[in-house]
């Protein structure tokens, strides 16, 4: 899970270029909140979760904004917000408790 968050604050120029940046953050953020919310055993837990790591990637972008290379990105916003939603339905469909 740490990896996650340094990895996309790493400056720009130390990493090589990466063939599906779109598709790593919905993978990431995805993994992140399916992980997270098989871990809780509420419903309303679930939520939180998914929101946490919604709000988490949100932090992280605007972080960006303060590493040399990086910048804020509505596009991975929107790559975040469809691995969340994407971990949601699945969470959905899975039995919990």
């Amino acid at each position: 899970m740490i990896a996650i968050p340094l990895g996309c604050l790493l400056p720009f120029a130390w990493l090589r270029a990466l063939p599906n940046d779109k598709l790593l953050h919905f993978t990431a953020f995805g993994s992140m909140a399916l992980l997270g919310g098989r871990l809780v055993s509420t419903p309303l837990h679930i939520i939180l979760v998914l929101l946490a790591v919604l709000a988490a990637s949100w932090v992280i972008e605007v972080l960006q904004n303060l590493v040399p290379g990086r910048r804020f990105c509505w596009r991975d916003m929107a790559a975040n917000l469809g691995g969340v939603l994407c971990a949601g339905a699945c969470l959905a469909l899975l039995p919990h408790g």
